[in-house]
């Protein structure tokens, strides 16, 4: 199936609109968020800014591969029209042809050529995107794992101390308290002993 310039420029369009509308969702989300919310930990809102960010990437990442198919589709496109035109003068014999057809034959392969030539860096510069994207993940994987390690050790280290802050609160009231208020603290006020 082939596509003219408008029918890609009207399929890219429909491909970006749920893109652009994530966006805008994203900030309409970000802007509901209310700063009154204590129960919202640095954790978790970084949390949701990784996770926001990651959407993005993926979503740039994307919209980038869809660049690079829609500029590999225009250009295979205009190598099989130049193609067509060339081998319309290649089936006329040489002695049949005039210098402007065999001028014209030679401008026409420097074309091709030429788009070959770009669509060649092309597919080199998607490769070499797709190296880098694997080593932002593999940077990623590697930070997240600190992250989770570094989140794992302040939650223990935080579940630790409210364990030996409340063994502390526990501790000495029980010395000063008489036993009414032991019985009291211990069964509830429904208890049959009070």
């Amino acid at each position: 199936m082939t596509y003219d310039v408008g029918q890609l420029y009207l399929l890219f369009n429909l491909i970006l609109r749920p893109i652009r509308m994530c966006f805008g969702l994203v900030s309409l989300l970000a802007e509901d968020i209310s700063m009154a919310d204590s129960s919202i930990t640095i954790d978790d809102i970084e949390g949701e800014l990784f996770k926001i960010e990651r959407i993005r990437d993926i979503l740039v990442r994307r919209e980038s591969e869809l660049r690079y198919m829609m500029d590999d589709i225009q250009l295979c496109k205009e190598i099989t029209q130049l193609k067509k035109e060339l081998q319309k003068l290649v089936s006329v014999p040489d002695q049949d042809k005039s210098k402007e057809d065999k001028e014209r034959e030679e401008a026409l392969l420097q074309q091709i050529h030429k788009l070959v030539e770009t669509r060649d860096f092309l597919v080199d510069d998607v490769e070499f995107e797709r190296l880098r994207e694997r080593e932002e993940d593999r940077e990623m994987a590697d930070f997240l794992q600190s992250k989770i390690s570094k989140n794992l050790s302040k939650k223990a280290a935080l579940r630790n101390q409210m364990v030996a802050s409340k063994s502390q609160q526990t501790s000495s009231p029980f010395v000063t308290k008489t036993g009414l208020t032991l019985l009291k603290e211990c069964c509830g006020f429904t208890c049959s002993i009070m």
